[in-house]
């Protein structure tokens, strides 16, 4: 039987600045509300109902929440900059951390819709997916989306991830009274250089390397 070191969970909460590709992920603080505020309350990114993104308003609020979340080693939170313009055009994060089983998963992701479309995504991911594979020796990274949220789906079928089944009436939404079936899908190490391959060829295409 192989034995495996255990990765501490400090490491896999901890968010180090990491760029590629004229994108650079760095920890998300207090100091990003007012651009990712802008971000949402611009292109109304909130009123989405199948998804969870954080209104101008809360965003105070939710990232001390991810803030707290990553104290308890249960996250690493990430603001997304675009290095054009040194602004905070999105969030992303590592979800349900478990370091003894070297999983996480990527979500809470959130993008201006001028970044959509421009590579700005597939950069953010590419470095979230190698910090994992490569940095931290993970097993499997997951993404969870809504059944409805049909975009979030088609894009984490782009990247390469695979389906892994479906809970049906996973969560309660009391903002809009409705339950959630919840899609999961995962990526594991062996996958891990086709979609790296994949992704270099999409940055390549938005001119980005």
């Amino acid at each position: 039987m192989s034995h495996f070191s255990v990765v501490p969970t400090s490491d896999f909460a901890a968010a180090p600045t990491m760029e590629f590709a004229g994108v650079r992920l760095e920890q998300m603080s207090l100091e990003h509300c007012a651009d990712l505020a802008e971000v949402v309350e611009r292109d109304r990114l909130d009123e989405a109902w199948f998804a969870s993104t954080p209104s101008a308003e809360g965003m105070e609020a939710n990232i001390r929440a991810r803030l707290k979340n990553q104290q308890a080693g249960t996250v690493a939170p990430f603001a997304i900059i675009d290095l054009s313009t040194g602004q905070a055009v999105g969030a992303t994060t590592y979800l349900n951390i478990d370091a003894t089983n070297r999983r996480v998963e990527i979500g809470s992701t959130f993008l201006g819709l001028p970044a959509q479309g421009t590579g700005i995504n597939p950069a953010a991911k590419y470095l979230l997916l190698r910090r994992a594979f490569e940095e931290l020796g993970c097993f499997s990274v997951a993404f969870c989306t809504h059944w409805h949220n049909e975009a979030s789906r088609a894009a984490i079928l782009r990247l390469g991830a695979k389906q892994d089944g479906v809970l049906r009436n996973h969560k309660y939404d009391p903002k809009t009274g409705t339950l959630r079936d919840t899609v999961i899908y995962s990526i594991l190490p062996h996958e891990w250089p086709a979609v790296r391959t994949q992704l270099e060829a999409r940055l390549r295409r938005h001119g980005r390397i």
